[in-house]
């Protein structure tokens, strides 16, 4: 053989291997880095099925250039940095600490962005259902239940729909010419599920401002991905930690890749490194949502919470969610693309 058909060969195997590799793109508030209020993160399978996660306040809304197609709308809860009663004002605009951010109210970025995408809002039922109601407020009509074909949602959708689930239920989504499907679960999560009052219509809001409440919409929540390419991935939500990680999550759904939210408000740096190490015990893990600027030029501040969790994880890499660097997973968790 000669050496150009060589060379074509070897690269036609490359491209054959990354299409085999789920794709994983956190969007922040600044390029590069792992900020303040980061939480949004894009999902893309072999296949193409494209999956938003928490949607928050990173993102500048429906019109966000970095969304591309979003044909599933996942939310761990009703908190508004996740449903996102704020959006990011600009890309960059603030500091990494402290974003500049302007209200979303009174639809959110999530059921924006649904809206725009014809996304399946998939997730626990009472959320889908309020967003829902926001989806018909933006288009002027409702957002029917999710269609089915053989016992799977097929992307891309008409419409937006309501895709909802119980705690253990999960969902099938496909695209129009795959032979397998993206299974989507719903796990459990340790935390509580209020909406921001500002993102509730006139009565409600007025109803419940003299005693300083809100609204719970259904529990919190994580999930559990298992892409086409055998990738399994644990989304924690915000939680504490809870023995159904290792029940459930490690031993039941074998977990391989982890994304770890890291806010202060449900784990230490010591619980979440437990959390790893001792409960899910993946291949790889990607850090994310911070609650401080956690890196500077694309790497671990020190002194930071975050390099303390870093420094407490043994046995296996842990990745920053860099806003906007595409990371490529292989089916055993494996990075073969874009981490540092």
């Amino acid at each position: 053989m000669t050496r150009w058909p060589m060379v074509v060969l070897a690269l036609a195997l490359a491209g054959a291997a990354g299409a085999q590799n789920v794709k994983i793109t956190p969007l922040g508030t600044h390029a590069g880095e792992l900020c303040d209020r980061d939480r949004a993160t894009l999902f893309e399978d072999p296949t193409g099925v494209r999956i938003l996660y928490d949607a928050g306040a990173s993102v500048t809304g429906s019109d966000d250039p970095r969304l591309g197609a979003v044909h599933v709308v996942l939310l761990s809860h009703a908190h508004g940095d996740h449903m996102g009663d704020q959006r990011l004002k600009g890309q960059g605009a603030g500091t990494c600490a402290r974003p500049e951010l302007v209200s979303a109210a009174p639809h959110s970025t999530t059921a924006e962005i649904a809206a725009a995408k014809n996304s399946a809002l998939l997730m626990m039922i009472p959320m889908a259902s309020f967003l829902g109601r926001k989806v018909e407020n933006i288009r002027g009509k409702p957002a029917p239940a999710c269609p089915q074909t053989g016992g799977a949602l097929v992307a891309p959708l008409a419409e937006p729909c309501l895709a909802g689930v119980h705690i253990g239920g999960a969902q099938r989504v496909r695209t129009a010419d795959a032979g397998s499907a993206v299974e989507i679960t719903a796990v459990t999560a340790a935390h509580e599920s209020t909406v921001s009052r500002s993102l509730l219509s006139d009565p409600e809001r007025k109803s419940l401002e003299p005693d300083n409440v809100s609204l719970t919409l259904g529990p919190s929540g994580g999930y559990v991905i298992r892409f086409t390419n055998g990738l399994v991935v644990y989304l924690s939500g915000d939680t504490g930690l809870h023995a159904e990680m290792k029940s459930i999550v490690a031993d039941y759904h074998k977990a391989n890749l982890m994304m770890l939210n890291l806010g202060p408000n449900a784990v230490t740096m010591h619980s979440a490194a437990y959390a790893v190490n001792e409960f899910v015990r993946p291949a790889a893990v990607i850090a994310s949502h911070p609650n401080e600027a956690a890196t500077a030029g694309g790497k671990v501040r020190e002194g930071s919470r975050m390099a303390a969790f870093v420094a407490g994880v043994t046995g296996r890499p842990v990745h920053m969610a860099l806003s906007g660097r595409t990371m490529e997973f292989d089916g055993g968790a494996k990075c073969v693309a874009g981490c540092q």
